[in-house]
């Protein structure tokens, strides 16, 4: 008979994972990778919920520039050195899979698309929107900062356009954003991607998939235990 140690992780309820993120973060879209990664190789069931974080909330929706132009504008930094990171931001993102191009990013304020996601979960197409947005701002140039582009978006990955207008030019799911980003602050997030892994495991950064695993089987063995507690404690109360 297995032991609470031994017991695979598929007789247990599904690892949550809770990822605040934000669409023009280029470390975000890195890290999603490399926890996909993870969950390729962990062998139990995951759900993934994304949560709204705005990096730059002073942005404007349609900056006149460049990436290389916002960064040194508004984070103060000399235009070389920005060139120089996101040379190397490139390189990194390139090692998992991604065509970064920097020089075709339309940095653009990011609740709209928020919201967005908002909508795509309640649709249950979140995961799908958040990857096709993620591509759609770091490798395709695209402007998510319109309602335009954001439902022309939402079709390919199969949400209706009208009803994505409406709740878009609306704002339906603005409190929803603001309700993350309020709860964000409240746990202590100050930069993203940040994972919360089982209710208690938490991960900052994009990290190796090593340690996403490491947070996935903790998890894991978590569940099995106290599952166990729970029976014991049923057995015990039936005798």
């Amino acid at each position: 008979m297995d032991t609470a140690e031994t017991r695979p992780a598929t007789e247990t309820s599904p690892v949550d994972v809770h990822v605040w993120s934000d669409v023009a973060c280029p470390w975000c879209f890195v890290g999603k990778r490399r926890f996909e990664s993870a969950v390729r190789d962990f062998g139990g069931e995951v759900t993934v919920e994304y949560h709204s974080f705005e990096l730059s909330p002073d942005t404007p929706v349609d900056f006149e520039g460049s990436e290389v132009d916002f960064l040194a504008s508004h984070k103060g930094m000399p235009a070389v050195k920005v060139a120089q990171m996101l040379g190397r931001m490139a390189e990194l993102a390139a090692a998992e899979g991604l065509s970064y191009d920097f020089d075709a990013v339309r940095h653009t304020k990011t609740l709209l698309a928020h919201q967005a996601m908002h909508h795509a979960k309640a649709e249950g197409k979140q995961l799908q929107l958040v990857e096709r947005l993620f591509r759609a701002y770091f490798e395709e140039g695209r402007h998510v900062g319109h309602v335009d582009e954001l439902v022309t978006l939402g079709a390919e990955v199969g949400l209706d356009e009208g009803t994505m207008r409406q709740v878009l030019t609306d704002g339906t799911y603005a409190d929803a954003v603001q309700d993350d980003i309020a709860l964000a602050q409240e746990i202590g997030i100050s930069g993203v991607p940040f994972f919360v892994i089982g209710g208690r495991y938490a991960v900052s950064g994009a990290q190796s998939p090593e340690v996403f695993a490491t947070a996935l089987e903790r998890a894991a063995r978590d569940a099995v235990v106290e599952a166990s507690a729970v029976e014991s404690r049923v057995v015990e109360q039936s005798r």
